[in-house]
Formats: C-alpha cells, sequence, structure tokens
C-alpha cells in the first residue's frame, strides 16, 4: 500500500511539477497541447510505472497512451526528467523505456484483434 501511496505522489509530481524547472519547449508543448488533461488518473500510473519503475501497461492504457499522442508522451517524460527529483535517475535509460513503451502500445493498438 505504501508503493501505490509513493508512485501517486510520483505521478501527481509527474504531471504537475517540473513546471518552473522545464525548458519553455516542453511546458509549451504541453500546455498547448493539454497534455495534462487527455489521460485518466489510472493509465498515467501505469504509464509512469511503465517507463520509471518495472511495472506493465494495460491494453486499455495503451489505447489512452497512444491518443495522448507521442508529442505529448515525449513532453511530459522529458519534464519529469527536468525535476530534482530525478536527478539521480538516468534520462538514457528513461527515454529508451519511454520508448519502448510507446513502440509497443503503438504496435498492440494497431495490431487487428485475434477475435475478429
Amino acid at each position: 500500500m505504501a508503493n501505490l501511496n509513493v508512485n501517486s505522489v510520483l505521478v501527481v509530481l509527474f504531471l504537475t511539477c517540473g513546471a518552473v524547472m522545464a525548458t519553455k519547449d516542453n511546458d509549451q508543448i504541453i500546455k498547448e497541447n493539454n497534455c495534462e488533461t487527455k489521460m485518466g488518473f489510472p493509465c498515467v500510473l501505469e504509464a509512469f510505472t511503465s517507463i520509471f519503475e518495472t511495472g506493465s501497461i494495460s491494453n486499455k492504457c495503451c489505447g489512452e497512451l497512444v491518443m495522448l499522442g507521442k508529442v505529448c508522451h515525449s513532453a511530459l517524460v522529458k519534464r519529469t526528467l527536468e525535476n530534482p527529483l530525478f536527478k539521480y535517475v538516468s534520462p538514457a535509460t528513461i527515454i529508451a523505456q519511454s520508448i519502448q513503451t510507446w513502440n509497443n502500445c503503438l504496435a498492440l493498438i494497431d495490431s487487428p484483434s485475434p477475435s475478429a
């Protein structure tokens, strides 16, 4: 349960903090595209865990991530990396995880349903 609370705090930071620390480009992209309002909180938590920890993301949340769009996805990840709470995290590792999560979700969403 404590892990869920820590994750919840980190996800809130993922979405809201770092605005002062973020580059104008990422902040502007996020604001102009309403990136912070396009995914439900449970799916934000799953995506965050998939990228910043070792977790999986459900089909439903993959759909929400793809609907969020690559531009928003990338800008949110980059803004999070700029937050001082993540200064000990390897940006290269997180970017690689972010790309892998995006590609996996895109392939899942683009693939035809086996029940068709």
